[in-house]
């Protein structure tokens, strides 16, 4: 009789083969001999990032949160600082530049989850950043201050309709103006803290509607062609997000 030894797969390949049946571009591969972390594809569109990493169970992206293109809020000694004045191109509202710059030192961690799921209690989300765009840039919700609106803020959106914060942390409220002309008004624009996608304000050559009170639906993109919860950006309040989070957010640290 043969010894149950040679019955035996090693434990080792159970996991490369459980991985490897599973595995598409949305989804991390696990190695087995070292147990490092494949980042899934889809995170190599956040150019921005400084560095991407997975543990398995979350992403953690770190950015220096400079935008890629110019502002009147970087230093005027910036190759990237570019005045401007006038009226901005969202709601027509007279630009009055804030007394902020961006900072250069800057380095933030935003550790969301690897496979984001519905949440049993939506969050509402911080007065902070709330998830990173492709860029780098932080994302932040249509508060201006606690319940808030941006009314007064707006003017001081800058020709891509970002802006510094008092700590010099650049950010976005609503359409982040360059990536939507550089990539495409339906193109991935970033990850909210729960680790669900965000998207410009185009679906299917349209503008978007019916999103829910999170500012989002379920559906097929490119990215994710299984289909998948994500949200939309419109330059109607809410902007980014809605109600809160739809799913458990992880965390940002600067």
């Amino acid at each position: 009789m043969k010894k149950a030894s040679t019955f035996l797969i090693p434990f080792s390949a159970i996991l490369m083969i459980f991985a490897c049946s599973n595995s598409d571009d949305d989804t991390a591969l696990i190695d087995s001999s070292t147990g490092s972390t494949t980042v899934p594809e889809v995170y190599k569109k956040i150019y921005g990032a400084t560095s991407i990493t997975s543990d398995g169970i979350y992403v953690t992206i770190k950015s220096n949160g400079q935008p890629d293109h110019k502002s009147v809020y970087y230093p005027t000694t910036n190759a990237k600082y570019e005045a401007f004045s006038g009226t901005t191109t969202f709601g027509n509202y007279a630009f009055k530049k804030n007394p902020n710059t961006i900072s250069l030192t800057n380095a933030y961690t935003f550790k969301i989850p690897l496979n984001p799921v519905v949440a049993t209690t939506h969050a509402s989300t911080p007065l902070a950043a709330i998830g990173v765009a492709i860029n780098g840039v932080p994302l932040f919700n249509q508060y201006a201050g606690p319940n808030q609106p941006l009314t007064d803020e707006f003017q001081s959106f800058d020709q891509y309709w970002g802006h510094p914060t008092g700590t010099s942390m650049y950010h976005y409220h609503i359409e982040p103006l360059y990536l939507t002309q550089t990539k495409g008004k339906d193109a991935l624009m970033g990850f909210l803290l729960d680790g669900f996608p965000v998207y410009g304000p185009e679906e299917n050559g349209t503008a978007v509607t019916g999103l829910d009170v999170y500012h989002g639906h379920t559906g097929v993109t490119v990215d994710y062609p299984n289909g998948i919860y994500h949200y939309h950006i419109t330059n109607s309040d809410p902007y980014i997000n809605g109600s809160g989070f739809y799913g458990t957010a992880g965390t940002f640290s600067n």
